[in-house]
């Protein structure tokens, strides 16, 4: 008797949205130039420890995946699909930056052509093992399509060194966040992947670790007033992005065991905390308007995303969905002028 193996549907795009992660590029000549030296002692620590991997056997798929998961249905497998094919995307992302950075630098500027080199090769891994668990459900992402026919968005060096460190911390905290409780609450967890997340964090804490020493090394970016203007915005830009995901993906969270609005003041809180130990400022996220206004921003990107799905004539939604981000805009410019809590003062006597 035979038995018949479903194949994959093999997903060559995923639904666009502000919240879609984004492919980068970035100034390779720029980043060839970079003087390391401040902190080359320590870069050259972690490639060391990069390159011995110790977390190469941690991302194995064991026993506990080999079997059906058909009895994850609904709405839960629709929201759990969404989370590991935003996951996979953005781990994909940046395997593709960080490799294309160690291409170009290679000869130029060796010791980060090899810091990128190892931390490729994570989100590799990382993206590599999301996309296998996609399979589980019988869902693929095509990579190797995604490479060619995606748009790069440019980013000069110091928006990637910006934005690279509080993607990795938060994306540490996040799972580590994740791990934690479904340890206390194991009648949460639904699918063996959870169990790898400890693994995850030590990837995703590395990478910030090392982004923190290259903006260590730039002083420009901590130790002008333009340094401190740009670490504000991004700080906001990751939070706010932050936000109106978890809330996007409520019935994820709630799969879980958890509240998407405690989860997400959670997790910015302690990367807020985090960023303060390498940002010159951190963002006042006790001011009673702070998380007020980034969840009014959420119900509003609910409100667009209900006006995407209607059946409304184009230009109709285009009309209804103006005051909505018009309105999110204000809030966030609202936000970015709250007095930041300064965090050089704590740690410039030390470096």
């Amino acid at each position: 008797m035979s038995t018949t193996v479903s194949q994959p549907e093999i997903k060559t795009s995923m639904k666009e949205t502000l919240l879609t992660p984004r492919f980068y590029t970035t100034d390779f000549d720029a980043m060839a130039e970079m003087d390391l030296s401040s902190q080359q002692a320590e870069l050259e620590a972690m490639v060391a420890e990069m390159k011995a991997d110790y977390n190469c056997h941690h991302f194995v798929r064991t026993e506990a995946f080999e079997q059906s998961w058909e009895h994850i249905d609904g709405k839960k497998r629709e929201a759990f699909l969404e989370f590991l094919e935003r996951s996979c995307t953005s781990e994909f992302s940046g395997f593709l930056l960080f490799k294309e950075i160690s291409r170009k630098l290679k000869g130029r500027n060796q010791l980060l052509a090899d810091i990128f080199h190892y931390m490729a090769r994570d989100e590799a891994r990382h993206a590599g093992f999301l996309n296998k668990a996609m399979k589980d459900f019988n869902v693929t992402l095509d990579l190797g399509y995604l490479t060619k026919h995606r748009t790069y968005t440019f980013f000069k060096p110091e928006w990637v060194i910006y934005a690279v460190y509080l993607s990795e911390k938060i994306g540490y905290w996040r799972y580590i966040t994740i791990y934690r409780h479904l340890e206390q609450h194991p009648e949460y967890e639904f699918y063996p992947l959870f169990q790898m997340f400890e693994s995850w964090c030590q990837d995703e804490n590395r990478h910030g670790d090392i982004f923190k020493a290259l903006l260590r090394s730039q002083p420009k970016l901590w130790q002008t007033w333009q340094g401190r203007l740009w670490a504000r915005f991004f700080l906001l830009t990751v939070f706010a992005t932050h936000t109106l995901t978890v809330h996007e993906r409520e019935d994820f969270y709630e799969s879980l065991g958890l509240d998407a609005t405690e989860f997400d003041r959670h997790i910015t809180r302690k990367t807020n905390e985090t960023a303060g130990r390498a940002f010159p400022v951190m963002l006042n996220v006790d001011h009673p308007e702070f998380f007020q206004r980034l969840e009014t921003c959420a119900d509003r990107n609910r409100k667009l995303n209900e006006i995407d799905n209607s059946n409304a004539p184009k230009w109709l939604k285009q009309l209804r969905k103006l005051p909505l981000i018009t309105a999110i805009f204000v809030d966030l410019v609202r936000l970015y002028f709250i007095k930041p809590v300064d965090a050089v003062s704590e740690w410039e006597a030390v470096y």
